[in-house]
């Protein structure tokens, strides 16, 4: 009868955790698109436009980005893996869910086009962001930010539209890290993929993509 009654209790004891156990989870908060606007607007606008289309070359376009990419951009900031003394500071004080609020928001803005500028490059920068080059291991970029530049939500950001010489500067980073020797910790490293396609571009090519990628709509 003890044994009887010492099983009851343990069953007793375990079932509720199995229980809680089997519940599903919580949905996630959604975003709140104006407390994004207003942190995006506070802290964000002057440098990358009141609606996320930045005025400055130097500072990327924002609008219409996709969501799970800002964020991550935000996180890597704040922590360092992305290393930009102003970014880190912008992003010291946001929390997970100002990020959110934020990155939601500008999804919701539409980006305005842009235009290539360099006539004698914009064939070249074409061909590589199209078909790559074969011969030099370099994968087409539509592959991943498709033909459009649109990008693909989750995975790859949109390109279509920014400005030639942050593409430019951001190429050049992934390159310097890509090239980097042993111990070092130079460039921009936060993404292996990209390190390795720019590794491979020359200047010429850099700015060729560039200001292909500018004209994408």
């Amino acid at each position: 009868m003890k044994l009887i009654a010492s099983l009851i209790m343990a069953a007793a004891l375990v079932a509720p955790t199995l229980s809680s156990a089997a519940q599903p989870a919580a949905p996630a908060a959604k975003a709140d698109l104006a407390k994004g606007e207003a942190t995006y607007t506070a802290i964000c606008a002057s440098c990358h436009g009141a609606d996320g289309n930045s005025g400055s070359p130097a500072n990327p376009k924002l609008a219409q980005q996709h969501p799970e990419y800002l964020v991550k951009q935000l996180q890597e900031f704040k922590s360092g893996k992305r290393a930009n003394a102003i970014m880190s500071g912008m992003s010291a004080g946001l929390s997970d869910a100002d990020m959110k609020n934020v990155a939601a928001w500008l999804a919701s803005k539409e980006a305005k086009p842009n235009f290539a500028k360099d006539k004698d490059l914009v064939a070249l920068g074409e061909r590589i962001y199209r078909g790559g080059v074969a011969e030099r291991q370099i994968a087409a970029c539509a592959g991943c930010h498709s033909p459009t530049g649109a990008g693909i939500p989750s995975q790859y950001p949109r390109l279509s539209g920014q400005h030639a010489d942050y593409i430019v500067s951001q190429l050049s980073a992934f390159r310097e890290h890509g090239n980097k020797g042993p111990g070092q910790n130079v460039g921009r490293g936060n993404n292996a993929q990209m390190s390795g396609v720019a590794a491979k571009l020359n200047d010429r090519e850099i700015k060729a993509v560039s200001d292909y990628i500018a004209g994408l709509r």
